[in-house]
């Protein structure tokens, strides 16, 4: 690495060992939402468009020159990913991601590290600034601190390594027209008024309910924030209570055990993802509450599905998860034939909401599209 890298890498250690943590309520104006981005930049739909059934379709191999190539010179992918957690949404990633590349006939040599969501801040910055001083070809993780804002800016302003923003469908407005070279996954506003919508045919738009966060930032926030928002129009839809619960089944559940006990006529528990839906599950089994008072899943993992099948989860929303993976894999494919300007700003995936009793051959349609490189 040269001395100019290695001054970077140390400015970023430093730097992320001392700046405070945000406040979760300062999130939503940083970003634009996929349909604000499409106002201000109208071409980007047609792009999203085409790339959506390149995602689709069947994977048609590079040429040979660059099949050659990679195989010389594999690309090095460096992957940081919150993956310690029940949701196999970041396992899935990876095995759709390299499953593509693979059809593609794309050489490639990945490092992958897996830290806690919202908790390993530090351990997080401490694997990019490692994987950097390798200069990787492509760098893929995830924004959730606003922490994070801070090392993408500096990461693009580098130029050196392409950035893949996974699991964020709202572009950062700092960067401008500097943005990293894709951002992809389920926009967590759209599965959120999908729950919120099916919470209101549900209970006819009267109920009391509680919402548990995860840790506090863009996730909780953007998964939260959608949801009330959808409920606003709706004055029987009454908010009794709301927690952080940092994305963990344990604290889930025993957040879950006072809402419970403080509010037991309570209809439901909006969960901001599948750790805190399970969390919740195990307190209402415990009370004896299981059936009485609903509660949603965030994803449609394995997890979920199997907590659907044993009626213990109301309903969910599934993204069509592998697409994830397949989006970056036909990003990178493009940039490799240097039709780099077909690469939309943003992939973001498409999400089915299953109940309890949706007919099994269905959820069975869904899972062979959905998990068809990660099963």
């Amino acid at each position: 690495m040269n001395p100019q890298r290695w001054i970077f890498v140390a400015a970023l250690l430093a730097f992320f060992s001392t700046i405070p943590a945000a406040r979760a309520g300062h999130y939503l104006t940083d970003y634009w939402s996929i349909d604000a981005f499409l106002r201000e930049h109208p071409g980007q739909s047609r792009l999203m468009h085409d790339f959506s059934a390149i995602v689709a379709g069947e994977a048609v191999a590079v040429p040979e020159k660059i099949r050659t190539r990679t195989k010389k010179n594999p690309l090095r992918i460096a992957i940081v990913y919150p993956g310690l957690q029940a949701s196999d949404y970041w396992r899935r990633s990876v095995a759709s991601f390299t499953a593509r590349l693979d059809e593609l006939g794309i050489a490639h040599s990945i490092q992958s590290t897996f830290t806690r969501p919202g908790k390993d801040i530090a351990k997080q910055t401490r694997a990019i600034a490692k994987a950097l001083q390798k200069n990787p070809d492509y760098l893929i993780f995830t924004l959730d601190a606003r922490q994070h804002q801070y090392l993408i800016g500096q990461i693009i302003r580098q130029g050196k390594t392409k950035l893949i923003l996974q699991n964020i469908t709202t572009p950062l407005r700092a960067l401008k027209d500097r943005q990293p070279f894709l951002y992809v996954g389920f926009d967590h506003a759209i599965g959120a008024r999908l729950l919120a919508q099916e919470y209101i045919r549900r209970t006819g738009g009267k109920a009391r309910f509680a919402l548990l966060y995860g840790t506090r930032g863009y996730v909780s926030t953007v998964r939260g924030g959608a949801f009330l928002e959808a409920l606003a129009s709706r004055p029987g839809m009454r908010m009794v209570s709301a927690y952080y619960v940092d994305f963990n089944r344990e604290k889930a559940r025993r957040a879950a055990l006072e809402i419970v006990s403080e509010t037991p006529d309570i209809d439901f528990i909006y969960a901001a993802s599948t750790d805190i839906a399970l969390g919740v599950i195990d307190a209402l089994r415990e009370t004896g509450m299981l059936g009485r008072i609903m509660v949603n899943g965030w994803g449609g993992g394995s997890d979920e599905l199997a907590a659907l099948k044993a009626g213990e989860l109301d309903f969910t929303v599934m993204r069509m998860n592998d697409d994830n993976g397949v989006a970056m894999a036909e990003a990178i494919r493009l940039d490799l034939l240097d039709k780099g300007g077909r690469v939309p700003q943003i992939y973001s995936g498409t999400f089915e909401l299953i109940r309890k009793d949706t007919p099994p051959e269905h959820i069975s349609d869904y899972v062979q599209y959905a998990f068809r490189y990660s099963r």
